[in-house]
Formats: C-alpha cells, structure tokens, sequence
C-alpha cells in the first residue's frame, strides 16, 4: 500500500512538472524567427561592404516586411508620412497621378485632371518601366511614389508603356503645384447637370453640396449625369457622406477583416442636402476605391445606372498608423463590401450598361483617353451657377463636351428617360 502511495506520488510530481513545457515550446517557436532576424542583422551591419546604420537596416526590413504583404500595405517615412497627410488635404507637388503595385509592375491607377500628368497623356492601365532611366522592376511603391514627387518646375522622366502599345515611351513630364479642386460642375441642358468628382479628399462631400446648391438657387433640378471615370479614389468617410447624398436609408457599405466581429457598418441617413433626382453615373477602369464604393452603393439601391466600363477593383481598406518617431505604416486591414455583399477586390463593379469610350474622329491621334477635359469645366466652383459666363457661352461649352464624349452623350439621353423607364417597370 505505501509502495502504491508513494508511485502515485512520484506520477503526480511528474504530471506537474512537465505541463508548463508545451507553452515553453510555444514560446520557442514565437521568437525562434526574431533571434534569426537579430542574427541576420547583425551580420550584415558587421560584414556588409558599405557601412550601413541599425535604424536605416530595420527601416528597410519593415518596409520589405509589409510590402510583401499586398501592394499597398508599406512602411511610411516621415516625409512620406506628411506627404500622405498633405494629398488628402489639399495640394501637394509633383505630377498628379495615381499609382499601385499590381502584379510587380508599378501601373498607373489613374491620372488627376488638369495636371502635368494627364495632359502628358498618361493613362489608367499605363506601366512605368523606368523613372529617370531607372528600372521600377524591384522598387517599392513609396520609393516610386518618392522618385516621381519633386519640387515644382523640376522635370522627371518616365518610360510609359500604355496599355494596348508594342513598344514604351519616354515621357518628359514637368512637376507643378496639384491643387485638388475634386468636384466640378456644368449644366448640360436646362435641369440637367453634369457633376464631376476628381477624387476624395476632405473636401469632396462640402464642394459637391456647394455645386449642387449654387445650381439649384437659379433651375429646376431635373437629373444628374455623375461622373466617376478616372477617380482612383481617397477617404472612405468622404465616399459615403457622397453616397449619402444621393441615398436616404440603408447600408451603403461595410468593411470586414480577419476577425468577423470586426464587421463596420456604414449606413444613408436622411437629411437636408439630400438629392432626390434621376441619375446617371460614368465608371471606367480608372474608377477606383472610393469611386468604387459609391457607385456599388448607387447600383445595389437601384438609385443609379451606371454606364461605362468595369471599374478597376481596388476594394482593401488601409489603415494609417501613426508611430511615435513621426513615421506611419499603411496596413491592409479589411475589405470593402457593397450593400448586397458582393466583394470589390479584384472583381470591380460591372455597369448596367457596358458602352466602351469611342475617341472622336478629329482626336484619333491623340493620347487623350477622358475627352471632358478640366478647362470645359469650371476651373473653380461656378459662382452661382454662371461663373461669369452668359448663357450662350455655357450652352456652347456643353454641346462641345457632348460632341467629344459618347458615354457623356448617351448618359444624358438615358438620365431624360430614368422616370419614364421607372415607370415601366
């Protein structure tokens, strides 16, 4: 009996003594792969050819560290960092073009209208092979974003190869102030507007209701022809106070990451500045995120047709992460879903109508791919709705716009006949 007391015992001590000895393999496995990195580091800081410092080495790692992640996950220096603050703010210098990483090749997302790059005729789709004759093979995409940026007055040159050309071109571009004026105006027919917007920037929602107030003071608005074609997008607060705008209840979006708990919902209010008219809204390939957000939003409120080509499929959520040193990380954290649940990432939304852009016999040689070029427009918010111009002028300005855009054309046939076409159904 005490010989069986006394084994129990020793069992006992046993059992006790080895438990703890799985979370201690735990542990080993969790830092395991950060004393590979300490020893990597310090033997390249040691051993490497050029003297390199520890912060320039663990810099570089963290960027390489996210970007492997997706294209647009990245480490953010400190002048990077201000230089993100200052593009959704208001005006920043460089050639005002819209940039990501997609399959290793740095493509352009979409040109901003009226600056030096648009008018250089750049394109969505576009790859740049070369940066001051330098191979964007390996680069990263703040480094790219770094490299074209500069002082205003100062030239870059950057190896294009468009989207359906055999061989690159080498394009001069000078840099310029890019004011981001992102909502712009003019009146097609009397009633009918056409309200464009460039991008999302803090100020979209305020100069889109400027826009529209300053129009309605003096005509019957009767519908809207919303231009989205060649927005590459901004702040997701700005995409659904545009989408709220236009619709009065319902989910307009929601993101979604790892954790499903996570889940945010973004919701249409009812409220003063509401538009309740017939729409038309124009998305290209050059649509993206923001722009992506609020036509899905339209679409699956059955509050808009949209009319065009697929938009681009830049549905991921980054999260701007300041750090303590004055440096930030943009991290993909969730993905944008639309009202009905569908996914934007790398599937884009499908217009109602698919009507590819058709350049006009006379601009056949040209590289302008969007023909509404931003001098046809108000260079400012018109002043109540006139901005100096008589009436004649403005009539003069339209029928040239709608002579030189088929989609613009055929959206506002479309957006005449919405309450009919309603009705029928």
């Amino acid at each position: 009996m005490r010989k069986t007391l006394w084994l129990t015992a020793i069992l006992a001590l046993f059992v006790i003594s080895v438990a703890p000895q799985p979370t201690h393999a735990v542990d080993e496995d969790r830092f395991e792969p950060l004393r590979r990195f300490s020893q990597v580091l310090d033997l390249v800081e040691h051993n490497y050819v050029k003297e390199i410092s520890r912060k320039e080495l663990v810099d570089d790692a963290v960027k390489g560290m996210l970007e492997q992640l997706d294209p647009h996950s990245t480490f953010l220096s400190t002048e990077d960092f201000k230089e993100m603050q200052e593009s959704t703010s208001g005006e920043f210098s460089g050639i005002g073009i819209e940039i990501s990483m997609e399959k290793g090749r740095l493509t352009v997302i979409s040109p901003i209208e009226d600056t030096p790059a648009y008018k250089a005729g750049l394109k969505a789709g576009d790859i740049i092979l070369e940066i001051n004759g330098e191979p964007t093979q390996s680069i990263t995409l703040m480094d790219a974003v770094s490299k074209i940026r500069g002082k205003r007055g100062t030239k870059v040159e950057l190896t294009i190869l468009h989207k359906d050309a055999n061989k690159p071109d080498k394009v001069t571009i000078i840099r310029d102030t890019i004011p981001i004026i992102s909502a712009k105006s003019q009146e097609l027919e009397d009633g009918y507007l056409y309200l464009r917007l460039t991008r999302f920037n803090e100020n979209t929602t305020r100069e889109m209701h400027k826009a529209l107030e300053q129009y309605k003071k003096k005509h019957t608005l009767k519908g809207i022809v919303l231009d989205l074609r060649n927005n590459p997008g901004g702040l997701l607060t700005q995409a659904v106070s545009v989408a709220d705008t236009f619709i009065d209840h319902g989910l307009i979006v929601y993101i979604e990451g790892r954790d499903k708990a996570s889940r945010k919902d973004f919701m249409a209010r009812a409220q003063d500045t509401d538009i309740d008219v017939p729409m038309v809204t124009l998305i290209n390939a050059g649509s993206a995120s923001a722009s992506e957000i609020v036509s899905g939003a339209l679409k699956d409120h059955d509050r808009s047709l949209l009319l065009g080509e697929r938009t681009f499929g830049k549905g991921s959520v980054q999260t701007i992460i300041p750090m303590a040193d004055g440096s930030g990380i943009k991290l993909t954290t969730a993905l944008y879903y639309t009202p009905s649940g569908r996914s934007i990432q790398a599937e884009g939304i499908d217009p109602d109508i698919a009507y590819p852009f058709v350049k006009p016999v006379e601009d056949t040689n040209k590289d302008d791919r969007f023909i509404v070029r931003e001098q046809d427009l108000s260079r400012h918010l018109e002043n109540n709705g006139h901005n100096g111009k008589n009436k004649a002028e403005r009539d003069e300005k339209a029928k040239m716009m709608l002579e030189r855009d088929n989609q613009l054309r055929l959206g506002l046939q479309l957006v005449k006949q919405l309450p009919r076409i309603k009705e029928i159904k």
